[in-house]
């Protein structure tokens, strides 16, 4: 990393950090992760120029704060969440609906409505599996621009829509901003070597066996393995939370460099519609499994959205809401996206426009 590019970094992030602390001022949700975006999203809009050319927040300082959220969710797992996993078919069954419903609702909409070719539709509404999305539709021809766009608004309303929906429905704000947080207690700086160290280990076991989302999910599984054992609690300083949002944030906030105008506007209104859709379907489902299962309504609302996987654990952690079992259900998502995206793309014959 140059040195230009590190004091951009810097800056980007101190300032991303302001909004945040401003944000959890306010009732808003999620205030750091979303004060955060918000602030990074106005510069990669308006104040992109300032930037080196070619910048984008650095993967390692991203990666490094996923782990931390991965150890976050893994620190949640306790025998009692174990047990609860084989009654969850009816939830999973449920999920994999979902998805393929939610994958047709929007190809529908990108394409009727959206008047984007068949290979830009099918690879925008993907509920999940990001970069598999992008790389193959590339392949397959797809307006690549649009895609990413698209791809990337998806995200960013589910975060942003999915905890302002849980807090009117409970009437209050969720996150730092009403005063939850994650720590049964204060939690000191000697913490924090353990919960590092569980995240580099979980990092590198995430790329030995190649899980989905391995800079998440390796760390995740490794806390489980500790926690769920009982072999040491994993306590995470709120301070560290907050800072992992902030940086999520950071870095997706970038995402709104060069849109602007017409096109922005046209990728907002059609998201929406998507998101909208898809929000409204899983929160039938969750309505429904709830009253089969007992399962809490706002743990299954939280697993069926589509939103990426670190910031859904996000939201489950803000929530307490479960977070393993969350984040459980959107590896699925992703990996049933993935290999349903392959499947139908080649019985579609996508390989060029459409």
């Amino acid at each position: 990393m140059t040195p230009r590019m590190l004091a951009a970094t810097l800056l980007l992030t101190l300032l991303s950090a302001g909004g945040g602390f401003v944000a959890s001022l306010t009732p808003m949700p999620l205030p750091f992760m979303l004060g955060a975006l918000l602030t990074s999203g106005a510069v990669a809009m308006f104040q992109a120029h300032r930037l080196p050319d070619g910048y984008a927040y650095p993967m390692p300082i991203r990666m490094f704060f996923m782990a931390i959220i991965g150890v976050m969710v893994g620190a949640q797992v306790t025998s009692e969440i174990l047990q609860q996993i084989p009654a969850l078919g009816i939830s999973i069954i449920a999920l994999t609906l979902f998805t393929g419903l939610a994958h047709a609702t929007n190809y529908q909409i990108f394409r009727r409505i959206g008047g984007y070719d068949r290979s830009t539709a099918f690879f925008s509404g993907t509920p999940g599996g990001l970069m598999e999305s992008l790389a193959m539709g590339e392949e397959a021809g797809a307006n690549l621009q649009v895609l990413t766009m698209l791809q990337f608004m998806r995200i960013i309303l589910v975060i942003s829509l999915l905890p302002l929906g849980l807090s009117i429905w409970y009437g209050v704000p969720l996150g730092s901003a009403s005063g939850i947080s994650t720590e049964v207690a204060p939690v000191g700086l000697d913490a924090v070597p353990l919960a590092l160290a569980v995240g580099v280990a979980g990092t590198i076991l995430g790329r030995w066996i190649r899980l989905p989302a391995g800079q998440l999910t390796g760390p995740l599984l490794a806390a489980a393995i500790v926690s769920g054992t009982g072999l040491a609690p994993l306590p995470i300083p709120q301070w560290l939370i907050n800072s992992a949002q902030v940086v999520i944030g950071a870095s997706l906030g970038l995402r709104f460099a060069g849109m602007r105008g017409k096109s922005m506007l046209r990728a907002t209104w059609l998201s929406f519609m998507s998101v909208a859709a898809m929000l409204s379907l899983g929160l039938a489902l969750a309505l429904l499994v709830a009253h089969v299962t007992g399962v809490k309504f706002d743990i299954l609302l939280i697993s069926y959205a589509p939103g990426g996987v670190t910031e859904m654990a996000l939201v489950a952690l803000s929530l307490n809401a479960n977070p393993a079992l969350v984040t459980l259900h959107h590896i699925y998502r992703i990996f049933l996206t993935v290999i349903g995206m392959g499947v139908v793309a080649r019985w579609m014959g996508l390989r060029g426009r459409g």
